[in-house]
């Protein structure tokens, strides 16, 4: 494989509703898609997950921009790799900036799956076509609110419900959607929004049967999350902390949680994702697939990334209707009455980018040759 030119687009999308975290709130992504073209004219479609702002992680999106542009793109473009799986050692040299690598590193594999003519889930070596999906809902200005998104969700088919708390949001919260919905799968998202000191806060969850409690504690600690997962009976989900095979290694090693949320883009791509879910698997430690407000092209890889093995737990992959008023790709990504996904027979992501869409919405291009 060769790339002869990595062309960047940002386009700017704004959400059907807006969605809020512990960093606060967002109502429009502005998104870098990364197309990949090889010497025959072969091409292929990734995108940059990170945030507007380094909230989530380090990298934003301006920060993506340059970074890509100025260092990782000339590190591959030229350059004779023998598979997608080794672009990942072409930007080895570049310490983190593992989103931005990601938006390269799925392109190529999406570039060579089309020129082998298979799925790309089939590529990457997924085993179940089908996937299970769930939700996340963002802290609303109501719990009212919050009880019509969940029972529009729940209506919809979604195999689990993820709410998302923080110390003023939590408690009274979920008390009241399990009485409302009764013992539907229901997970917690912190995003590190509390400390050692809210121990006891942590432990009265316990009483509600979550299927996990997702990165209550600080984005980068691992030591920390072991204390507490000693102290309360509901799973730890580690998410931030985990950037590569080597931190899920220590992780499950000082157990400090027993799921761990598995953002492709987080680790730097499909390489990285199929190690640690190899790593993961042979410990016993489910994971599945986390999401970043993606447009239709990084949903895309995330549903062929979770047809892993080792994702035996449903993931935020959901329709695109959640979040866009209009998709960059077609067929829109739409979810079963059973709450599932199939991942697509056509080559490469299966979807067909819709290029005039990303032309309405774009705000700047750069071709890097």
């Amino acid at each position: 494989m060769k790339i002869r030119s990595i062309e960047l687009t940002e386009i700017n999308l704004p959400l059907v509703h807006f969605f809020e975290t512990s960093f606060g709130r967002t109502h429009e992504r502005r998104i870098i898609l990364v197309r990949v073209e090889d010497a025959d004219g072969a091409e292929g479609w990734g995108e940059v997950t990170c945030g507007e702002s380094p909230g989530y992680s380090d990298e934003w999106t301006d920060s993506a921009w340059v970074t890509i542009e100025k260092i990782l793109a000339p590190m591959v473009v030229s350059k004779d790799v023998e598979n997608a799986s080794a672009v990942w050692d072409l930007m080895r040299w570049a310490r983190g900036h593992r989103m931005a690598k990601s938006g390269i590193e799925t392109a190529c594999w999406d570039l060579e799956a089309k020129k082998r003519g298979v799925p790309l889930w089939r590529h990457l070596g997924g085993v179940h076509q089908t996937i299970e999906c769930g939700v996340s809902i963002g802290i609303q200005d109501s719990v009212e609110q919050l009880m019509d998104k969940i029972r529009v969700e729940v209506g919809a088919g979604y195999k689990r419900i993820k709410i998302k708390i923080s110390p003023r949001w939590d408690f009274d919260v979920i008390k009241a959607v399990r009485k409302e919905f009764g013992d539907i799968l229901l997970m917690g998202d912190a995003n590190s929004a509390y400390t050692l000191a809210d121990i006891d806060k942590l432990r009265s969850l316990d009483e509600f049967n979550l299927m996990m409690l997702e990165q209550p504690l600080g984005y980068d600690d691992i030591v920390d999350h072991a204390k507490l997962q000693a102290e309360i009976k509901t799973p730890i989900c580690l998410d931030e902390p985990i950037k590569s095979p080597d931190d899920a290694r220590k992780a499950i090693e000082l157990k400090s949680g027993k799921i761990i949320n598995l953002k492709n883009g987080r680790v730097g791509g499909h390489t990285q994702s199929k190690l640690i879910e190899q790593t993961c698997r042979e410990a016993g430690i489910p994971v599945w697939c986390g999401g970043m407000l993606e447009s239709g092209i990084g949903r895309a890889h995330n549903i062929a990334i979770s047809t892993l093995a080792g994702y035996t737990m449903p993931g935020d992959v959901s329709a695109s209707k959640r979040y866009w008023h209009e998709d960059i790709i077609e067929p829109a990504v739409e979810v079963s009455s059973e709450g599932t996904i199939t991942a697509p027979d056509g080559a490469g992501i299966g979807f067909e980018v819709r290029r005039d869409r990303i032309e309405q919405a774009s705000v700047r291009r750069s071709k890097i040759n």
